[in-house]
């Protein structure tokens, strides 16, 4: 495959009015999107008030014709060509390595550290592999039933690629399916087993329910070019480099005639070999706190400089995975004022806010880490849950008050009022600022809004609206099966709040998610919401975070995948196939490996386990069903508890987005336009665990490839971004893949050395910069609770 010119340029051929109302409603529909620039903007608004026809064909031409995103049409062509996609070869192929993924997925999330096969390892396999299967089997042609069909097709195309990974994303894009946090959780921590009937119940509803949500919300989510999906343009990107070895040219890209094939190749090999220093030689690059080092014993120092447990003023690191672990993702991927705004809330609320909260005292602060995502007791060790429990896993409310109440640290409690902020704020923002988009695309005639590659899409079969209207009705019976058919404790109406929260934030924090790359969650909100309607049943809570939050989760990735059949021209029918067979085999797969891990690996999900298959991730699950499923929000965030004031993160969230709308409706063309207050306050969502200097670094990484060089070098930034992106994302992907599986299972350790050990010595790497211990005895915080 080579590139080539596509679409014809038809901007001129229509008349002057069409041309002029057609500009008018996307100047409308696109008058706060933050990833268009105020030039163009501005062009816009000064040709359709001037009724200049020849400019207005121009940009008729830029817009509907092509992409007015310049991260879009440097990654997706426009043009689609014909080439078969739902092929014997791309089915073998998607199913052999989905279920080679998921199984060992699903086994090594029960190990730590967890070891995750990501899609981009199966976007690359899966090239070799279709190449390869394309160069032996035959092309012989069937005659199946009316049907004909063929082995090998020809040359493996891109659409097959893209199917393959449209089933990978559907099966397992977020690593293990949440589902089994769930079931483990509940066999190893709570001693249930309900069975095989009640686990298919739980993982098809939870998985398909967000599915038959996304295809409703396609109107909205994936048909709308401003709904980019930054992270598809990635995996677009990859594998036009995969399937087109033809050099660039220069004058295209700032000087550099490299084929993106063979730069990806070096990207790749450079990030897999320099992925052995920091992840396994040389360590001390990983988290490079140099300060801690010359003062590895004072607290303050290690509280302020430290990576692990500190804030981290001076962000160092040369490890690609401090830079986009814990859920963060590439910095090459989001625009730049997102980025931008994730850095002014994380150096607004973890960087100032937190040295002011955490050195005056607030919260008890001196007697607890700074930040880190544990739970602590009165006496500075970590939250005992079983002190005060039931045998039947409910609350002893004797025991609690006799025990203490739950402590956290800075970061951990501000995180949790800042989830309540931007849960408010993108609802609000998303009505202030997208409210009139959503109504246009609402009203319009099918087809009239759409950019060149909807308009090639229209070309396949649909896939109708009642195709997934029945799928979802199918699964929600399977929801309610799940929670009746056992002794859940959720009640019936429960879930219907859990599924509307679902179904009522899709589209908001879709939005956000689909222009900006970060992704709100509804899980603290959840966890909220069942503590004061449920409280005292932890399962109830359990069951209620996974359907209120991560079937919202999975219609997000469901409209992913989606918006790359779009780019890639997959026909929608195919793609529909593909997730849901994907997903659904998944889930089998999935509950199968769980089912034989806690059947047959002596002492799984117990501490000190001989392979260190201790359960991690369902042992989060299960401390967090416990805290609030037992103790309740009534208890950690009412008024009179010590962690009350943070509910006025509510009214924040609330009327920050109404200031800035003011604003920008005032002066139109000003910076505030680009503040997100969804982001501000909920941007730095996965901290803890994530650290400060994690987001930093995050952040710099960001402003030099999305500010610096995408202004100063825009077709250097086109060609190769999210080549770069891919690159250093599977190279490390693989190296860590490699170091796990051949040492770390092995136990084998690298000689020590200074780079391993001194900075292992530091509190900050030990998790001890506390500033006042507690005396053996004595306790500190409220005498009554």
């Amino acid at each position: 495959m080579t590139e080539k010119d596509g679409g014809n340029s038809t901007g001129l051929d229509i008349n002057e009015v069409e041309a002029n109302r057609r500009l008018k409603a996307f100047e409308r529909a696109h008058r706060w999107d933050p990833n268009l620039g105020d030039d163009q903007l501005d062009e816009i608004d000064d040709a359709v008030n001037a009724h200049d026809p020849r400019t207005e064909g121009k940009l008729i031409d830029e817009v509907f014709e092509n992409s007015p995103y310049p991260e879009v049409r440097g990654s997706v062509r426009n043009y689609d060509e014909e080439l078969p996609a739902n092929t014997i070869r791309a089915w073998v192929i998607g199913l052999l390595l989905t279920t080679i993924a998921s199984g060992l997925n699903s086994l090594f999330s029960l190990r730590a550290p967890s070891l995750t096969i990501t899609t981009f390892v199966v976007q690359m396999v899966a090239y070799p592999l279709g190449v390869g299967w394309a160069k032996v089997m035959p092309s012989r042609i069937f005659h199946t039933f009316g049907a004909t069909w063929t082995l090998n097709p020809g040359p493996f195309n891109i659409k097959e690629h893209g199917l393959i990974v449209i089933m990978a994303n559907a099966a397992f894009g977020n690593g293990v399916a949440y589902f089994t946090d769930t079931l483990v959780a509940q066999r190893g921590f709570y001693s249930q087993n309900f069975g095989w009937g009640f686990n298919l119940c739980l993982a098809f509803s939870t998985q398909c329910v967000g599915f038959g949500i996304a295809g409703l919300m396609r109107k909205y989510l994936v048909e709308p070019a401003s709904m980019i999906w930054p992270q598809t343009l990635v995996s677009t990107s990859f594998m036009y480099a995969l399937h087109d070895h033809s050099k660039t040219d220069p004058t295209k890209s700032n000087g550099w005639s490299i084929s993106r094939y063979r730069y990806f190749l070096y990207v790749f090999i450079g990030s897999f070999v320099w992925y052995w220093f920091p992840g396994y030689i040389a360590k001390f690059l990983s988290v490079f706190a140099f300060v801690t080092w010359i003062r590895p014993k004072s607290v303050v120092i290690n509280q302020l400089f430290g990576g692990w447990t500190g804030i981290s003023l001076i962000p160092i690191t040369f490890d690609w995975t401090q830079v986009t672990g814990y859920g963060l993702h590439s910095p090459l991927i989001p625009p730049w004022f997102a980025i931008a705004n994730t850095l002014v809330g994380t150096v607004f609320w973890f960087v100032i806010v937190t040295a002011a909260v955490h050195f005056s005292g607030t919260w008890y602060a001196e007697y607890l880490p700074i930040s880190d995502s544990n739970s602590w007791d009165n006496t500075g060790n970590a939250y005992n849950v079983t002190r005060i429990l039931t045998p039947e896993f409910t609350l002893d409310l004797a025991k609690y008050k006799a025990y203490s109440p739950l402590f956290l640290s800075t970061t951990f409690a501000l995180t949790y009022g800042l989830s309540f902020a931007a849960i408010a704020a993108v609802f609000v923002h998303v009505v202030l600022f997208h409210g009139e988009e959503i109504w246009i695309r609402a009203k319009a005639v099918k087809g009239t809004l759409d950019d060149n590659h909807m308009k090639m899409m229209r070309k396949y079969k649909a896939v109708p609206n009642w195709w997934y209207g029945v799928l979802l009705l199918n699964m929600i019976a399977f929801s309610f099966a799940t929670v009746c058919a056992w002794p859940t404790h959720l009640s019936w109406w429960a879930l219907i709040i859990a599924l509307l929260i679902s179904f009522v934030w899709t589209i908001p924090i879709g939005i956000v998610y689909a222009t900006t790359n970060i992704h709100l969650g509804l899980n603290v909100f959840t966890e909220y919401i069942i503590g004061y309607m449920q409280p005292g049943r932890p399962l109830a809570m359990m069951l209620f975070k996974t359907y209120g939050y991560i079937t919202m989760n999975q219609a997000h990735f469901f409209l992913q995948d989606l918006k790359l059949g779009l780019y890639l021209k997959v026909p929608q029918r195919v793609t529909f196939f593909a997730q849901v067979v994907g997903t659904l085999w998944s889930c089998i797969v999935q509950l199968g490996v769980m089912e034989w891990a806690l059947d047959h690996i002596k002492g799984i999900c117990k501490s000190g386990q001989a392979n260190n298959f201790t359960c991690p991730g369902p042992r989060v699950f299960f401390n967090a069903s416990v805290i609030f499923g037992l103790i309740g929000p009534q208890r950690i965030f009412s008024s009179s508890s010590i962690y009350g004031n943070l509910q006025y993160f509510w009214l924040a969230g609330a009327v920050v987005p109404i200031i800035l709308y003011i604003i920008a409706r005032t002066w139109p063309r000003s910076r505030f336009r680009f503040f997100s207050a969804p982001i501000f306050f909920g941007g730095m969502g996965e901290l803890p665990p994530a650290t400060p200097l994690s987001y930093l670094s995050w952040c710099l990484v960001g402003f030099v490839f999305q500010k610096v060089i995408r202004n100063r070098y825009r077709g250097w930034w086109m060609r190769f971004n999210y080549i770069t992106s891919a690159g250093l994302d599977v190279g490390l992907a693989i190296c860590t893949i490699l170091i796990i599986a051949a040492l770390n299972l092995t136990t084998t350790n690298f000689p020590n050395w200074w780079g391993n050990t001194a900075p292992a010595e530091t509190l900050d790497y030990l998790e001890v910069a506390i500033q006042k211990k507690v005396a053996k005895g004595e306790t500190f915080g409220p005498k009554v609770w």
